[in-house]
């Protein structure tokens, strides 16, 4: 059954009771919370996923719940929750559905570690995908966004998952996080897109959440091996640029950008080794939405014009 199929009452209902698991593959979430609205913030993000029977097995277990207390009462706050443990201070209410998100993404980030996860947007045409590490503030979501609505496969917006013995990269397509002016851009760019309800004053200033293309959702248990490394910086006014970077920067930038990096020693090495030896290496510069996509088609043709 997907999220879709449910009535909202019957989401809420799972919701509060911690019955509610969600299929993002390679993993299960289960979710618990009794904040108000939040159901309805998080069925339509995940409208095209699959919902489990609530017995089954998951891999993480979150809540997000209110904060007690009678300041609680004035300015209602609240907490995530891992395994029952606190995990974050607590933020105000209405944050609950990037509360989940970037709870999820620690999650993955600090629990997976039969994957060297890296934070990256990942996307896919066919059997190829384009990694795209980035610090915060290059444009890497922006650029995520208007590339899944521009015929690639959402695999990821934070985290790409490297299974290091195939040299494959899988993803959850989960909800694309913007920021600020990005939002404005992405609604002019794809009208069709749907967005949840923008956060105001989080620690990243004015956020909402993108829902993934159906079709994304649809093929999330998809891998895809990488064929280029973009490095992308977003800057006002910039003419657009797809250049030659070179492998060793890259590869500093992939072992940075990696959360566990550390954890695989020389495994980990030699994965990152393999993929940047492999991959084409670039660094992109766009100030315009509609030049990138036409440099990422030249990158990778879409399939109807390759024929």
């Amino acid at each position: 059954m997907k999220v879709a199929e449910l009535s909202v009452p019957d989401f809420a209902r799972r919701l509060r009771r911690g019955e509610l698991l969600l299929d993002i593959a390679p993993f299960v979430a289960r979710l618990r919370s009794g904040l108000p609205r939040l159901a309805q913030e998080l069925q339509g993000l995940y409208a095209d996923f699959e919902l489990l029977p609530p017995e089954r097995f998951a891999d993480f277990h979150l809540e997000v719940r209110r904060e007690p207390g009678l300041r609680g009462w004035l300015r209602p706050q609240a907490r995530f929750f891992y395994d029952g443990q606190p995990a974050f201070l607590p933020l105000p209410a209405p944050h609950g559905p990037v509360m989940v998100e970037w709870g999820l993404n620690w999650c993955v980030a600090s629990h997976a570690h039969q994957y060297l996860v890296i934070h990256a947007a990942v996307l896919a045409r066919g059997e190829q995908a384009v990694v795209l590490p980035a610090p915060p503030g290059s444009g890497k979501s922006t650029l995520c966004a208007a590339l899944m609505h521009h015929g690639w496969r959402l695999l990821s917006d934070e985290l790409g998952l490297l299974d290091m013995p195939s040299g494959l990269l899988r993803g959850m397509a989960r909800p694309v996080n913007l920021k600020n002016d990005a939002i404005a851009l992405i609604q002019a760019f794809a009208p069709a897109s749907r967005f949840g309800t923008p956060i105001a004053d989080t620690t990243k200033g004015r956020v909402a959440l993108l829902a993934p293309p159906p079709d994304s959702v649809r093929q999330r248990r998809v891998p895809a091996r990488p064929a280029w490394v973009v490095l992308p910086r977003y800057e006002a006014g910039a003419a657009t640029s797809m250049t030659r970077c070179d492998k060793a920067r890259a590869m500093i930038l992939l072992a940075e950008q990696s959360f566990n990096y550390h954890v695989h020693g020389e495994a980990g090495f030699d994965a990152l080794t393999r993929l940047v030896d492999e991959a084409q290496c670039l660094e992109f510069r766009y100030s315009r939405l509609d030049e990138a996509m036409a440099a990422f088609d030249a990158l990778c043709p879409r399939p109807e014009a390759a024929r």
